[in-house]
């Protein structure tokens, strides 16, 4: 029972978790890692993940937190690329087939890292304000904060880029 519950979370699922790390990091090689990496782990502790209350958001914030670990062994070791950053993921053409538009990708980018995880608990896994909350280990007031304060920033983005392209 076990291993064809979890198949089947895994294809519902992971296209969705898959959106929502890479609106958080802003890379889609790096986000299909972390999503491998966290379904891995909750393959590995199902009995425990399939009865948390968010199995996703489970997911989703596993991938996260090995973002964050990951960052921290990169910046310890040596640049080995000369100090020159790799191409500029949210620039790739095949973002696309993740379901994200590369344009909203890089406005997403540039918000500041809670607002992007926010963004992500919030829009692309659907979850309430105090599951948000829970997840990533803040006050809902702050989840409700840094929701709205994301979306300001993208409104205003996407309100001069549509007004630059000639549209009323």
């Amino acid at each position: 029972m076990g291993q064809l519950e979890f198949t089947e979370f895994y294809r519902s699922d992971r296209d969705r978790c898959l959106r929502a790390v890479l609106a958080g990091v802003g890379d889609r090689q790096l986000a299909e890692d972390l999503v491998a990496e966290a379904f891995t782990r909750a393959w590995m502790s199902w009995h425990k993940v399939r009865r948390h209350p968010a199995p996703r958001a489970w997911i989703v914030r596993t991938a996260l937190n090995l973002r964050v670990s990951w960052w921290r062994r990169r910046r310890r070791e040596v640049d080995l690329n000369d100090g020159h950053d790799t191409a500029d993921a949210a620039g790739d053409p095949g973002l696309s087939t993740a379901g994200l538009d590369p344009a909203l990708l890089r406005l997403l980018h540039r918000l500041p890292q809670r607002q992007r995880e926010v963004i992500a608990f919030r829009v692309f896994l659907d979850l309430d304000t105090a599951a948000t909350a829970k997840a990533l280990g803040m006050a809902p007031g702050t989840v409700t904060a840094h929701l709205s304060r994301a979306i300001a920033t993208l409104r205003g983005h996407l309100v001069v880029n549509h007004n630059q392209e000639g549209g009323s």
